[in-house]
């Protein structure tokens, strides 16, 4: 980063800090003339010039409104964005070569916004309206190319409302960021078998469905078996259940970094694949990430917890 930026983010910073609400007033709003703008103020120059030379008096008359209406417009301008309130909701987490996404939440009070643009470059603004005492959603997306957890830039918000030869403008931190996993790559991978104590056997009873262990009732869905419904409890008018077994496991599947070939990124990939797929499958299972340790366990919260480590790794130096 040349020093210019990195002066011009420390001022942003100090005029504008990050924070998840931001509500626009005065000193963070800027405007300046659009290119219509200065092709605006040129035609009226030429007018005045005319005006001059022939001394005609419609011709200064309509060159002192027309400047007068430019001048009023900055106004207008100015307040469509002054009073917006941005808040920024937290983005979900994605893949590498997916776009992630950032919610923002637009609410307007005392007056209507219109033709409001976000975005973090002026070829890909997102536009919205927000009308007076209610709130609109955004949504921004940009690639995620690496994995780990980024924080998202600045974000332009802007009008050129009504006129267009003004453009009202903003750089705000809504402090949002996203965590990026890492890509899944299926590949062939050897799933080591770790013994289980007794003493743990029962924690992995719960983990899957099979036919061993009677765990209790939970309401049908599409798709379960019939055989398993509790035909007793429907008779009753009580509607309809199904009986849930666990299947008695005495190993558990370990994904072991080091067991892997290859690079880190590779390896992670690999990795995210099988936590994928045995979650689906409902398989208990453990990660190995050198010194750390993830599980044994199944579910949504199991996964979440193995792609934020993979997502998070800094074991580069040990590939």
């Amino acid at each position: 980063m040349s020093a210019w930026r990195h002066w011009l983010a420390a001022w942003w910073s100090r005029r504008l800090p990050a924070q998840t609400r931001v509500k626009l007033g005065q000193k963070h709003i800027f405007i300046v003339p659009t290119l219509a703008g200065y092709a605006f103020a040129a035609a009226l120059l030429l007018m005045l010039m005319v005006a001059i030379n022939y001394q005609n008096s419609l011709a200064y008359a309509l060159t002192f409104l027309l400047a007068s209406v430019g001048l009023l417009s900055i106004l207008h301008t100015w307040r469509n964005l002054a009073g917006l309130q941005l808040i920024g909701l937290p983005a979900e987490a994605c893949f590498v070569g997916e776009n992630a996404r950032f919610p923002i939440r637009l609410q307007a009070d005392r007056r209507t916004y219109q033709a409001i643009g976000l975005g973090w470059s002026l070829q890909k603004m997102v536009m919205t309206d927000v009308a007076k005492n209610s709130e609109q959603q955004v949504e921004l997306s940009l690639p995620a190319k690496r994995r780990g957890k980024h924080s998202a830039e600045r974000i332009r918000v802007e009008t050129r409302f009504p006129l267009g030869i003004w453009v009202a403008w903003s750089q705000v931190d809504l402090a949002q960021s996203v965590l990026v996993y890492p890509k899944p790559i299926e590949a062939p991978l050897e799933l080591a078998g770790v013994a289980v104590g007794e003493d743990e056997v029962e924690g992995l009873a719960t983990a899957g469905r099979g036919v061993d262990d009677y765990q209790g009732l939970e309401a049908w869905q599409q798709g379960d078996s019939l055989r398993r419904v509790n035909w007793k409890a429907w008779s009753k008018g009580q509607g309809l259940w199904i009986k849930q077994f666990a299947e008695l496991k005495g190993a558990q599947t370990q994904l072991n970094f080091s067991a892997l070939g290859g690079d880190v990124e590779y390896r992670l990939s690999v990795l995210c694949a099988q936590v994928l797929k045995l979650t689906q499958q409902e398989t208990p299972f453990s990660l190995q990430l050198l010194e750390q340790t993830i599980g044994p366990g199944t579910g949504a919260a199991h996964q979440a917890e193995c792609l934020t480590a993979l997502a998070l790794f800094a074991g580069a130096e040990h590939g």
